[in-house]
């Protein structure tokens, strides 16, 4: 005969079980409490990782603005910290671990320069939010006999010297990938394309106009500017769909046959050892920060595409682009092996 449990017994174990839900809500809404009671204590440094007038640096400062008009507690300072692959900032952000007052305004070169031996890797920071995208447009002269980028993979098909291309600012980085993922695709190998490195997009595309150069790829909104004042013409764009405005009728490498996307994407890392609470306090204001009118009519000016992840969003894709790119990398050479 099986004994049913007594009602003293069924009683105790409710009673144990709803002490366990009171303490799990009450610690929830504790952690919950201290997010929202966490707030930064004197002036926070948003670094740029190039020079002043630089694009992380006006960036940087359009966002200064912005945050301080919506009423931040703290003043908001922009620091630059160029130099080393961008190496110098990120090492500077890691000489303040756990304090929640210091960002990096990152990009897709603190994976590549990791991936090639240069600079922290991105599992040492604090990923705080992911806030745009930003693709990559392959540019010629207007007179160019290069006319489409089908023009162009088919003549690299047939010599991979046959075209020079500026790349700003070291190959693997993006500007690189806006070309060098079609011609991979391709089935042209990366490493025996003739690129040249300059400084920066501006003077790649000043050896273009010199005719030193025949291709540049660049950011698209640096791209745009240029085609507005007739000196250059878009033949690709590495977005996964075509994009608006003065871009309509610009096709993507996938319209041309190649699965190429790539993107610069953008956003903040803090040093090592942010708490829960402080990231959640980030990610409240950045997030308040892209909800700003004058932060959505820069996004559709120079044609970045929105995209917040929180931390830990953010953190996947660098998870997931790390391994895509340690691949690409070592495809075309510049993984070095130990």
């Amino acid at each position: 005969m099986t004994r049913r449990p007594s009602c003293s017994a069924a009683w105790k174990r409710n009673r144990m079980a709803c002490a366990r839900f009171a303490l799990t809500a009450a610690l929830a809404v504790a952690a919950a409490h201290a997010a929202a009671q966490w707030k930064p204590e004197g002036a926070v440094e948003l670094i740029a990782t190039n020079a002043p007038g630089g694009g992380s640096d006006r960036i940087l400062r359009l966002m200064q603005k912005i945050m301080q008009e919506q009423g931040s507690p703290v003043p908001i300072n922009v620091v630059n910290k160029p130099g080393g692959g961008s190496a110098i900032a990120y090492n500077y952000l890691n000489q303040h671990p756990g304090d929640a007052r210091f960002f990096v305004l990152a990009s897709k070169s603190l994976l590549t320069n990791n991936i090639v031996g240069r600079g922290p890797s991105y599992t040492t920071l604090t990923t705080v939010a992911h806030l745009f995208n930003e693709y990559i447009a392959v540019t010629v002269t207007p007179d160019s006999p290069i006319k489409t980028g089908r023009d162009l993979i088919e003549r690299l098909k047939k010599d991979p010297q046959a075209v020079s291309f500026g790349i700003a600012t070291s190959l693997g980085a993006p500007n690189h990938q806006g070309v060098a993922v079609a011609a991979s695709k391709a089935g042209i190998d990366v490493k025996k394309l003739r690129a040249v490195i300059f400084p920066s997009g501006g003077a790649a595309t000043t050896a273009l106009f010199g005719g030193h150069i025949d291709v540049v790829p660049i950011s698209v909104a640096f791209a745009t500017s240029l085609q507005r004042n007739g000196q250059v013409r878009i033949i690709a764009i590495a977005a996964p769909q075509r994009l608006p405005g003065d871009l309509a009728q610009v096709p993507t490498w996938r319209e041309q046959g190649l699965d190429a996307v790539v993107s610069q994407w953008r956003g903040f890392v803090g040093p090592k050892d942010m708490t829960a609470a402080q990231v959640a306090y980030w990610e409240q204001a950045f997030r308040r920060f892209l909800e700003s009118p004058e932060w959505k009519k820069e996004l559709e000016t120079n044609f970045w595409q929105a995209d917040y992840r929180n931390g830990a969003g953010f953190r996947k894709i660098l998870d997931e682009d790390n391994a895509e790119l340690t691949r690409f990398l070592d495809d075309i050479g510049l993984i070095v092996k130990k």
